[in-house]
């Protein structure tokens, strides 16, 4: 059914459920994956030192990530592909599926909800107005690991609802 599945993948519980769920998806279709980690940005560091000192750390973390995902795709015989982005998790996600013609995004919800959520919107809500294909949320939270399906029945466009 899939041949292309994209998962964002930025080390919190959430993210390694949907890894996983992907790498199961992946495996059922003999699918190429793809994980992308995204930095989210703006940050308001004091200096451009701060800035650099905060932007290798992440990275780091990154690497480290992705080197466990990959180590955890071979043992399940699967060839990970791995990309790492600056910006909105949501956004880049979404431009990342578009450029690469991915037939799904897989993406982790941890189901909370701060202030500023309300106001701009998780990265699962934005993936599902604006991904250009079919968007797999798998819920975090307690015990909730049922993954919600979201299909589109046509791509949308960004800004398109």
């Amino acid at each position: 059914m899939f041949r292309k599945i994209l998962v964002g993948l930025e080390g919190s519980d959430a993210s390694w459920r949907a890894f996983r769920h992907a790498l199961d998806l992946a495996k059922q279709d003999r699918a190429e994956l793809w994980s992308l980690c995204v930095e989210e940005l703006p940050r308001m560091p004091a200096t451009i030192d701060e800035y650099q000192d905060e932007d290798a750390r992440e990275l780091a973390i990154f690497e480290l990530i992705e080197a466990e995902a990959r180590a955890v795709a071979i043992v399940e015989g699967i060839e990970l592909h791995t990309g790492t982005a600056r910006g909105r998790p949501g956004e880049r996600l979404a431009e990342f599926a578009a450029r690469g013609a991915f037939d799904l995004i897989v993406a982790g919800h941890r189901g909370r909800h701060s202030p500023l959520h309300r106001l701009a919107g998780t990265t699962a809500e934005y993936l599902v107005d604006h991904a250009p294909c079919p968007v797999l949320i798998e819920r975090g939270g307690d015990g909730a690991k049922v993954p919600l399906l979201h299909v589109t029945a046509e791509p949308r466009r960004a800004g398109q609802r």
